[in-house]
């Protein structure tokens, strides 16, 4: 059996580590990787590569940079021609991103069964070019592998056909467990002499690209007059430099980070900030606190259950939002499964070929 997996950006390469691994254990299961590199920058995309031990891409297709449109056109034709190429009997999509749409749309197109991991979420707001892929992404495949029950209940409430849906828990989980205890520590960190901070992290358009939206945020941040360390994507670092931003003394811009490097910031940070779908799941493993700079999430349960606050982009609920949940600690409910998500996956697969 072959298997073509489309990657394309940080939170697919985490996810990729451990099924990658799961696969390698099962004989006559060819994977290839194609790395679209929408992440194209070596610190968001190579050192996941090397410090995950993820094989090797064997096509990178350079369509990063662009409008959502062209990126995914271009994914989309190159996509393809791999695929007639290559003629797997599988191809597998993470999550949300235009990578994973230009996967599932090109094989669709060409009768390839579509697998889709982190199937079922939504946050109900289809100005998130996110959830236009999610929802177009669930309707076009044939395997959809869902972290939750509420997830399973969302497709259902769409319309697809329950034999397609499997609720195997979050994949994310996996990779926690296993990487958990392999942390390493920022070479940087000691130089900024501090006993405590606040993990922040900023990267989605809709935050980015309105200049009174980050200026809110990092007003926000400024006036929690605690300490923070905000690795950024060369993306919203150029933004900041564009809106002419000021950054508060509080606030440590420091480049982006590998995994492991972040599982050692969200152990010892005091609290989470982020407008990132992943981050706030990789804070409930660790038992923090999230404060969500967003109007809504896909991970519902998270606020439900007490775990996550959304505060938006207002600085004053922002501040607050941070010096009110400042040490919180949150207990592990399970709510993402056991652990052994992708072993369920290559079970379902396995009996498939």
């Amino acid at each position: 059996m072959k298997i073509l997996t489309v990657l394309g950006a940080r939170p697919q390469f985490i996810k990729a580590a451990d099924f990658s691994r799961a696969l390698d254990q099962i004989d006559n299961i060819e994977e290839i990787i194609i790395h679209t590199e929408q992440h194209y920058d070596p610190n968001m995309s190579d050192i996941f590569f090397e410090e995950m031990n993820i094989p090797k891409p064997k096509y990178l297709l350079q369509t990063g940079g662009k409008t959502h449109g062209a990126m995914t056109g271009q994914q989309l034709e190159q996509i393809e021609n791999i695929f007639l190429y290559e003629k797997p009997d599988l191809v597998l999509v993470y999550g949300d991103t235009n990578s994973t749409l230009a996967g599932a749309l090109a094989a669709a197109k060409l009768h390839i069964p579509v697998a889709h991991v982190e199937a079922g979420l939504r946050s109900f707001n289809k100005k998130m070019p996110e959830e236009i892929n999610r929802i177009l992404t669930d309707q076009l495949s044939d395997y959809l592998f869902v972290p939750s029950l509420l997830a399973k209940k969302n497709l259902l409430n769409e319309g697809i056909n329950e034999e397609k849906i499997f609720v195997v828990g979050d994949i994310m989980y996996d990779v926690f467990l296993y990487y958990k205890e392999k942390k390493v520590k920022p070479a940087w960190f000691d130089s900024l002499n501090l006993n405590n901070f606040i993990l922040c992290t900023i990267h989605r358009a809709e935050n980015t690209d309105d200049k009174n939206k980050l200026h809110n945020i990092f007003e926000g941040l400024s006036l929690s007059n605690k300490n923070i360390i905000l690795p950024l994507y060369p993306r919203t670092v150029n933004k900041i430099k564009e809106y002419n931003l000021n950054i508060a003394k509080n606030i440590y811009i420091v480049e982006p980070v590998g995994y492991l490097e972040m599982v050692w910031l969200e152990v010892n940070t005091d609290l989470i900030v982020t407008d990132s779908g992943g981050v706030q799941k990789e804070a409930y493993f660790h038992g923090k606190y999230c404060v969500t700079l967003r109007e809504e999430t896909e991970w519902i349960e998270l606020v439900d259950q007490g775990f996550n606050t959304l505060v938006g982009c207002n600085a004053e609920v922002i501040k607050n939002g941070i010096i009110f949940n400042l040490d919180k600690h949150i207990s592990n409910k399970n709510l993402y499964g056991t652990g052994v998500t992708s072993t369920l996956i290559t079970d379902i697969l396995s009996d498939i070929r």
